[in-house]
């Protein structure tokens, strides 16, 4: 079975429809570690912290019973009217999400937007 399929419950992408947010990429894997594990972004307003973000999901997947952990953070710039989203910079509690990787998520969640990456900024 495919971490896709096995994790299928999970959306790989939770963001803000605008404006620019804080965001953390997640990977979530079975309980116990054993299975294929797979990689989720969230990104919100209203989150003050990285941590804010990664602590909600944390817990709602828990829940769901996988585990999970932070793989780093950053920020995005969601422009829906343009279909443009850019991700960059770091989160001081995390360190760097490998932009790489979340652009590739986010690319597959909409495929018909241009999405950037740069890890330069904060």
């Amino acid at each position: 079975m495919a971490a896709e399929e096995q994790l299928g419950g999970i959306s790989s992408v939770d963001i803000d429809p605008d404006g620019v947010f804080k965001y953390v990429l997640i990977r979530v894997r079975p309980a116990g570690g054993q299975g294929p594990a797979r990689d989720i972004v969230r990104g919100h307003a209203w989150a003050e912290f990285h941590a804010d973000i990664y602590e909600k999901t944390a817990a709602e997947i828990k829940k769901q019973g996988y585990d999970c952990e932070c793989l780093g953070g950053g920020r995005i710039s969601h422009q829906s009217k343009e279909k443009k989203i850019h991700v960059y910079g770091y989160s001081v509690g995390f360190g760097r999400a490998k932009h790489s990787v979340s652009t590739k998520i986010l690319k597959d969640k909409y495929p018909d937007y241009a999405v950037t990456w740069a890890d330069e900024g904060y």
